[in-house]
């Protein structure tokens, strides 16, 4: 549900509405000016993620290893050892990593189709 608040210029606010609210956080009569100047203060600093200890290093050279990296970043998520955003990011990488191992795997199936198709040619001359 959008904020409730209605601007000078007669738009509706854009943002969401707090949970099971009218309104959205600055425009909450219910929170005080002091509260939104200390959120507005904190800045990015809120959604800061302070890591206790790195996790191990794992090796990820293929996709085997990326079920792997995964099954122990959900693993860890489950029982509330790692930040949620940390595994989001783990999991956005792999993806990524995972289609450059598909490129990879064609690039290379690729050329030896070429180099077989080659080796062919010159042997029918």
């Amino acid at each position: 549900m959008k904020c409730g608040y209605i601007k000078s210029n007669g738009e509706q606010c854009e943002a969401n509405a707090i949970n099971n609210g009218k309104f959205c956080f600055w425009h909450n009569p219910d929170i005080s000016a002091e509260e939104k100047r200390d959120a507005q203060a904190k800045g990015g600093k809120a959604n800061k993620i302070e890591v206790a200890a790195p996790l191990p290093p794992i090796k990820v050279k293929t996709s085997n290893d990326v079920v792997e990296l995964l099954s122990d970043t959900i693993g860890r998520v489950r029982s509330g050892d790692l930040d949620i955003k940390i595994a989001n990011c783990i999991g956005y990488l792999s993806g990524h990593l995972l289609r450059a191992f598909e490129v990879t795997d064609l690039e290379n199936r690729l050329e030896f189709v070429e180099r077989e198709v080659k080796e062919k040619i010159l042997k029918i001359k």
